[in-house]
C-alpha cells in the first residue's frame, strides 16, 4: 500500500484534490469525481485503478484495512483527523472516508460503442432516462438499474451527471459500477437500441397509453423515464415501440421517477418469472 500518509495540516498540497469538495462540485473539477463512504468506496475499491488517491480518518483506515492490504502502489492513500478532514473538504464528513477517481472521457461516454457491446442475442435490460435533474433521482434510477440487472443506463444530455458526489452516494456506489452512455440524440440512440432487437416501452401518463401490466415486456427491453415536470417529449414518445402508464388513484397524475422505474423493472422482472 502507498502509505498511509499521515496528513497534519489542512493546507498541505498534497490533498489538494480534496479540497473544497461542495464548491468544486458545482463548477466541476478536471477529470476526477468524488465518492465518500465506506461501502461506496469500498464498492469502488474492486476496481482501484479508477482512483486517483483516498483520504480517510484513522478509524476508517483501521475498519477498511482488509481492502487497503492488496491496492495497488500507484493509489496514495492519506490519512487525517476528521477536524482537518472537514477543513479541507469543507463539509461534514461523518463517515470519515473520501475517495477522488478518474473520470471518463467523454468518448468514453458515447452512446454508439456502449449500444455495440450490449449483447446482440438473450436477456438484456437498458434503463433510459431524457431531463432527469435531481441528484438524488439520478442516483436513486442507478441503485434501480443494478438491483434488476440492467445491462446499462443510457441518459440524454439534459441528465445531470452521475458521478456527482450526492448521486453517488444515493445510489450506493451502483452509478460506479452499472456502465452508462451519455446520447446527445435519445431518440436516435432508441433506434440504434431498436436495431439490436431491444424494443423500447416509455413510461408515461399519456393519452392512449397502455395500462403498464397489459405490455408485454420480455427479456430483451429498454425502459424509458422521464423529467417528472415534463415528461418525455413527442419526439421521445414516438421513437418507443410503445407507450405504458401505471395506474394510480383518481388525482394523482404521477409517482416519483424512481418509483415508476421500479416498478416498471418490476413488472418486466415478473412477467419472465
Amino acid at each position: 500500500m502507498n502509505g498511509p500518509h499521515a496528513v497534519e495540516s489542512d493546507d498541505d498540497p498534497r490533498i489538494d484534490v480534496f479540497r473544497d469538495v461542495r464548491d468544486r462540485d458545482l463548477r466541476g473539477r478536471d477529470g476526477i469525481f468524488m465518492a465518500e463512504s465506506e461501502l461506496v468506496v469500498r464498492r469502488l475499491l474492486r476496481t482501484p485503478e479508477r482512483l486517483h488517491s483516498l483520504l480517510l480518518s484513522p478509524p476508517r483506515l483501521e475498519a477498511m484495512g482488509d481492502v487497503l492490504c492488496d491496492i495497488p502502489e500507484s493509489l496514495p492513500v492519506y490519512v487525517a483527523p476528521l477536524s482537518i478532514m472537514e477543513s479541507i473538504a469543507g463539509f461534514h464528513i461523518h463517515r470519515g472516508v473520501l475517495a477522488a477517481g478518474v473520470r471518463p472521457s467523454a468518448s468514453d461516454l458515447a452512446s454508439t460503442p456502449f449500444i455495440d457491446a450490449l449483447p446482440a442475442t438473450g436477456p438484456c435490460l437498458v434503463l433510459a432516462a431524457a431531463g432527469i435533474t435531481n441528484v438524488d433521482n439520478m442516483g436513486g434510477l442507478f441503485r434501480v438499474a443494478a438491483a434488476f440487472g440492467a445491462a446499462g443506463v443510457l441518459l440524454d444530455g439534459a441528465c445531470c451527471d452521475p458521478l456527482y458526489r450526492k448521486a453517488i452516494r444515493v445510489s450506493m456506489g451502483h452509478s460506479l459500477s452499472v456502465r452508462f452512455a451519455v446520447a446527445e440524440d435519445l431518440p436516435k440512440a432508441i433506434s440504434g437500441l431498436q436495431a439490436r432487437a431491444l424494443p423500447t416501452c416509455a413510461m408515461e401518463s399519456h393519452v392512449g397509453a397502455a395500462t403498464l401490466c397489459d405490455i408485454s415486456l420480455g427479456e430483451r427491453a429498454v425502459i424509458l423515464v422521464g423529467n417528472e415536470g415534463k415528461g418525455l417529449s413527442d419526439a421521445l414518445l414516438e421513437a418507443a415501440d410503445s407507450v405504458a402508464e401505471i395506474p394510480m388513484a383518481p388525482g394523482v397524475p404521477s409517482v416519483n421517477v424512481v418509483c415508476a422505474a421500479s416498478i416498471a423493472l418490476w413488472e418486466r422482472s415478473r412477467g419472465l418469472s
